[in-house]
């Protein structure tokens, strides 16, 4: 099925199922050595422009759409020059999973931060996601010193956008 990613606004009710599933995974399979995790969605008006976006990947089939992957993008404070977004909620369903979905919805991100006029595009994750790390770092994210505090992150990435 032909997959296209697709800005919408944060609270639309595919965004509200998916990102209610990303919280209940990342929920039941946190680390329990690094404590509780901490369920908390970022305001849906941080993600709208200027100031983010935020995008769902859907598969389409004729005329249905599932809607398999989203991700959001947000400003956050400049870094002595340096405009940042930070990507947030990044999530591919299950049914998703395996064909790209991940790939697109970072493309969009990127390329929305772009037009936005960022210069940087910063993120964080935890280190037992070990596919999300590593598809970062293979699209040039580089790890760096928090630039957050949140208490579900092990590791924190920035990538040069312009």
């Amino acid at each position: 099925m032909p997959l296209q990613v697709r800005s919408v606004p944060a609270d639309a009710p595919e965004v509200d199922a998916l990102l209610d599933a990303y919280l209940d995974e990342r929920e039941a399979t946190f680390p329990t050595a690094q404590g509780t995790y901490s369920r908390k969605r970022t305001p849906a008006a941080e993600f709208a422009p200027p100031n983010g976006v935020f995008v769902v990947a859907y598969e389409e089939d004729g005329a249905d759409a599932l809607a398999v992957g989203c991700g959001g993008l947000r400003r956050i404070p400049d870094d002595a020059g340096d405009v940042r977004f930070e990507v947030k909620h990044v999530y591919v369903s299950p049914a998703g999973r395996g064909r790209g979905v991940a790939t697109a919805v970072m493309d969009a991100l990127e390329q929305a931060a772009r037009e936005l006029g960022a210069t940087s595009v910063v993120l964080d994750t935890n280190d037992s996601l070990v596919a999300a790390g590593a598809m970062y770092r293979s699209r040039g994210y580089q790890r760096v010193e928090p630039f957050n505090d949140n208490p579900n992150a092990t590791a924190w990435y920035r990538k040069p956008v312009r």
